[in-house]
């Protein structure tokens, strides 16, 4: 919307230099320290005198020093999120959410990634220190003694995400990933397909794959079901590669159905399946884990068991947030979030 002269006018201001609380006070003609009591303690301020103050700020272009804040053991503003990847759809929404979030707190996220190379998160946590962070989120429970003892020294609120564990080295805000492998592999068993082929990531140093992996083996034996280690295969999280292992699944030893350790390989398995004309569900049942958008729109639709990474994100950040200001990073409980098998077009009984 294009400013009226009016407007321009309201937004001059006398003297050189960005707008600090003096300026912003005097416009909203309240006293210095009543601004920066709003800014750091907002729920102390009257109603009315809260939204004068908000206005004047706006319209001067006010930027709060969060620095200065923190130099007085004050919040620096900023809460770090470090992700395995950001390269595909598997934290996106979750991120997202997460960032989203923190806005409503007035904080902001700094997102980093290691690529499933832990020995990264040392530098990256030792950066995000650096920037005097408010408090941590890290996926899942695998990481190097040295990155978590740099947090907790500094008496740093940090939280895992994503995974769920009965014995937890950090208070986490996750899902059940044994039990959502158990439920898409007992899905599959209960449709009547026993010769099953498994495609899931490399387990070392990712708490989650490996607790997919493990539910899925259960279900099998549960079942009494022998599981074949030649169709125990280890696929990255890459559509292109999934597809090419795929195919060469399907023209050696079909098997009547394949789990996947999550949707964007079974995203490629669906593609290597429509090239090579195998019919889905008819001639093949493919499962995956996640429900990432797109996964209830491609063709077939895929059966998949949907973990909540919305609110994953969302409750992460308000425990966070919840942890750096009341001091309180011991007595935070862990929170599971119940996942759902969400049985599509992508599986059927066995023919």
């Amino acid at each position: 919307m294009r400013d009226t002269v009016s407007t321009m006018k309201r937004r001059q201001r006398t003297g050189k230099g960005a707008p600090g609380i003096v300026e912003v006070a005097a416009r909203a003609q309240v006293s210095p320290a009543t601004v920066s009591r709003f800014f750091n303690n907002p729920k102390v301020v009257r109603p009315d005198t809260r939204k004068r103050i908000q206005a004047a700020a706006t319209e001067m272009g006010y930027i709060r020093d969060r620095m200065a804040g923190a130099m007085h053991n004050r919040f620096s503003g900023s809460i770090g999120l470090v992700v395995p990847t950001i390269d595909n759809t598997i934290f996106s929404e979750m991120i997202a959410a997460f960032s989203n979030r923190l806005l409503e707190h007035d904080r902001t996220m700094l997102v980093a990634s290691h690529n499933y190379d832990p020995t990264l998160e040392v530098s990256i946590i030792r950066s995000l220190l650096e920037r005097r962070i408010d408090g941590v989120a890290l996926v899942g429970q695998d990481h190097m003694d040295t990155a978590v003892d740099m947090l907790r020294i500094r008496s740093v609120p940090v939280i895992a995400l994503w995974g769920y564990d009965e014995n937890p080295r950090i208070p986490f805000v996750g899902a059940n990933n044994a039990l959502a492998g158990y439920r898409v592999t007992r899905h599959v068993i209960d449709d009547g397909h026993t010769n099953i082929a498994f495609l899931f990531p490399d387990t070392h140093n990712n708490d989650r794959a490996r607790d997919r992996k493990n539910g899925a083996l259960k279900a099998l034996t549960d079942a009494n079901i022998v599981s074949d280690k030649s169709k125990l295969l280890t696929c990255p999280y890459d559509v292109t590669e999934s597809k090419a292992i795929a195919k060469r699944i399907l023209t050696s030893d079909k098997p009547s159905a394949i789990v996947c350790g999550n949707d964007v390989i079974a995203h490629g398995v669906i593609y290597a399946a429509y090239e090579l004309g195998i019919h889905i569900p008819g001639a093949l049942s493919v499962a995956g884990i996640g429900d990432f958008k797109g996964s209830a729109d491609i063709v077939p639709s895929l059966t998949t068991v949907r973990l909540p990474a919305k609110r994953i994100g969302s409750i992460a950040a308000d425990t966070l947030v919840h942890m750096s200001e009341s001091g309180e990073h011991d007595t935070v409980k862990n929170q599971v979030i119940e996942t759902e098998l969400i049985v599509r077009q992508s599986t059927g009984k066995l023919a």
